[in-house]
C-alpha cells in the first residue's frame, strides 16, 4: 500500500511538473499578447486599463483570433522586466492558491484538481494581471527612466556643437523631419529619430546609442498627448531652432480642446533660446496664431498667404509622379525644384525642410538638390507597384481630417481607371469624431468610385456622409476586415484603376 501511495504521489507530481511546463508555454503566448497592449500604450496602467474597458470581450475571449499588427511587440529590456514581472506574480498567486487548497483538504487529488482550476483561471486572468504589473512597476520604471533622460540631457549640454532642431505639431511630424534632415544631409553630417520616436525614452534611446561626436545636426520629433510634455522633450533635447508644422483636432480625446493643443505644441518655442529661431507654417490658421504672437527671430512659410511669409511656392504641378513647384524667397530668390513625393500637403513638409535649411546656411542650389532626394515615408502617400497593374496608394499609418483631404486630392490627380477607398474611418478625434468622419465620407463621394468601409458601427458616420453625396449605395461596402476589403478589390479592380488605403486602426483598438 505503501509503495502505491509512493507511486501515486510521485506520478502526481510528475503530471504538475509536465503540466506546468505546459502551462507556462501557454502564459507566455497570452501574456505576450496583452504586453502589447501595455506597451502600445506606454507602459501607462491607467491607459492600459481603459483599453481593457474598452475590450472585455476581446481580451477575455480565448478563442478571439490574432490579427495583422501595424506595430509589433518589441521585447526591449522594460518589456522583458514587466513580462517577468507578471510571471512572478501569476507564479506566487498560483502557490498561494494552491497550497491553502492543500494544506485544508491535505487530498493529492483535490490538490491535483484546485491545481489544474487555478492554472486555468490565472491564464484566463492575464489581462489583469499585466494591469497589476504594469501598476507595481511603475515606479521603478520612473526611476530607470530618468537616469537615461538625464544622461542624454547631460551629453546634449556638452556638445555645444550640436544644433538640434525639434519638430512638432498635430500632423506632418514624421514626413517633415525625414524631408529636414535630408536637405540638411547635402551640406552637414545630420542625425534624426527613427521612425515615430517622439517621446522622451525614445529620444534619450536614440540620444545615449547613435549620436555621435562627429554629428551635427540632430533632428528630433516631438510628439505629446497632453499639456507639458513637448517642454519635457525640448528640456531634453535643447533644440535652436522650433518648427510648428500643424495644429488640429489630434488627440483631442486627452487635450480636451484646441487650447490646449496650441499650448502644448507652443511649448517648443517657448524653450528656445533667446537666439533661437522659431519656423511656422503660417496657412494653419491655429499655427498662425502662435506665430503672430511670437517675438524671437522666426520664418513663417505657406503656400496660400503668399504675401505674409518669408518662403512660398509657384507654379505648383501635380501629378501621380510626384510634383514640381517654384520655390521663392520674399526676398526675391527662386527656383524650379522636383519632389517624388506626392500632394500638396506635402509641398508644406518641404516647406518646412526649406526653411531650417535657410536658417542653417544653405543656398537655394543645395536645397533643390536636397529636395529631389527625399523619399516618401512608408505608409504615408506611398505608391506601390502592383503586378496587377492596379496603381496602390498607402496612407495606411495614420489619418486626420487634413490628411484625408490631401489624400484625396491625390487620388483626384490619377485621370485613368476607376478609383477606390478602403477606410475604417478617422479616430482618437473626440466628440468631433463623427462629424469629421460624415464630411470625409461627403468628400469621398466627390473623388472616388467605390468605397469600402472596414467596420460596421465606426464607419457608419462615413456611411452617411456618402449617402447625403448620392453615392451610388451599391458601390459601398462595409466589411469587417481587411482581409475581406481585399477580397472584393480583386474581384472589381481592373488595369489603371487607383485603390487609396486611408487609416489604419491602432492595434489597441477592436470593434
Amino acid at each position: 500500500m505503501a509503495l502505491e501511495g509512493n507511486f501515486l504521489k510521485y506520478t502526481t507530481y510528475l503530471f504538475i511538473i509536465l503540466f506546468s511546463l505546459f502551462v507556462t508555454l501557454g502564459f507566455s503566448k497570452r501574456t505576450r499578447k496583452f504586453l502589447h497592449m501595455s506597451q502600445l500604450e506606454g507602459y501607462e496602467a491607467k491607459e492600459y486599463l481603459k483599453w481593457l474597458k474598452n475590450n472585455l470581450d476581446t481580451a477575455f475571449n480565448l478563442k478571439s483570433a490574432a490579427k495583422p499588427v501595424k506595430k509589433p511587440l518589441v521585447m526591449t529590456e522594460r518589456a522583458n522586466r514587466l513580462f517577468r514581472c507578471n510571471f512572478l506574480i501569476n507564479v506566487i498567486l498560483l502557490a498561494a492558491f494552491a497550497s491553502s487548497i492543500h494544506l485544508i483538504f491535505n487530498s493529492i487529488p483535490i490538490s491535483t484538481f484546485s491545481f489544474l482550476a487555478f492554472s486555468f483561471i490565472f491564464y484566463y486572468l492575464q489581462p489583469i494581471t499585466i494591469y497589476l504589473s504594469t501598476a507595481i512597476m511603475n515606479p521603478y520604471e520612473v526611476h530607470i527612466n530618468r537616469g537615461y533622460y538625464l544622461q542624454a540631457q547631460n551629453k546634449i549640454m556638452n556638445r555645444k556643437d550640436l544644433t538640434v532642431i525639434g519638430i512638432t505639431g498635430s500632423f506632418g511630424k514624421t514626413s517633415t523631419k525625414f524631408t529636414v534632415a535630408t536637405i540638411l544631409s547635402e551640406k552637414y553630417k545630420v542625425l534624426n529619430t527613427p521612425e515615430s520616436y517622439n517621446t522622451p525614452m525614445g529620444l534619450s534611446k536614440v540620444i545615449n546609442n547613435e549620436l555621435k561626436d562627429d554629428d551635427q545636426v540632430f533632428v528630433a520629433e516631438m510628439g505629446a498627448k497632453k499639456i507639458g510634455e513637448i517642454r519635457e522633450l525640448a528640456e531634453l533635447a535643447k533644440p535652436k531652432i522650433g518648427i510648428i508644422t500643424s495644429i488640429g483636432p489630434v488627440h483631442i480625446e486627452t487635450f480636451k480642446n484646441i487650447d490646449n493643443i496650441m499650448k502644448t505644441k507652443y511649448e517648443l518655442i517657448e524653450e528656445l533660446p533667446t537666439d533661437g529661431i522659431a519656423i511656422f507654417n503660417y496657412d494653419n490658421e491655429y499655427v498662425r496664431k502662435l506665430a503672430d504672437k511670437t517675438f524671437k527671430e522666426k520664418i513663417l512659410y505657406g503656400i496660400e498667404l503668399k504675401d505674409k511669409v518669408d518662403i512660398y511656392v509657384d507654379d505648383i504641378e501635380i501629378s501621380e509622379k510626384g510634383s514640381s513647384f517654384t520655390l521663392k524667397h520674399k526676398d526675391g530668390r527662386s527656383i524650379r525644384c522636383t519632389t517624388k513625393l506626392l500632394g500638396k500637403h506635402n509641398i508644406y513638409n518641404i516647406l518646412a525642410g526649406v526653411a531650417a535649411a535657410l536658417a542653417m546656411g544653405l543656398n537655394f542650389e543645395e536645397i533643390k538638390e536636397g529636395i529631389a532626394k527625399i523619399e516618401p515615408v512608408e505608409h504615408r502617400l506611398n505608391l506601390i507597384d502592383s503586378p496587377t497593374g492596379v496603381i496602390i496608394i498607402d496612407d495606411a499609418f495614420n489619418s486626420n481630417p487634413e490628411g484625408t483631404k490631401a489624400a484625396l486630392e491625390v487620388i483626384s490627380q490619377f485621370k485613368e481607371g476607376k478609383k477606390f477607398i478602403i477606410t475604417p474611418g478617422m479616430i482618437e478625434l473626440g466628440e468631433m469624431e463623427d462629424r469629421y468622419n460624415k464630411e470625409f465620407g461627403a468628400n469621398i463621394g466627390k473623388v472616388c468610385d467605390y468605397a469600402i468601409l472596414v467596420g460596421e458601427k465606426r464607419t457608419k458616420p462615413i456611411y452617411e456622409g456618402l449617402k447625403e453625396s448620392n453615392f451610388k449605395e451599391d458601390h459601398i461596402f462595409v466589411v469587417n476586415s481587411l482581409d475581406e476589403a481585399t477580397k472584393i478589390i480583386g474581384n472589381l479592380a481592373k488595369l489603371k484603376d487607383v485603390v487609396l488605403f486611408e487609416n489604419d486602426l491602432p492595434d489597441t483598438y477592436t470593434e
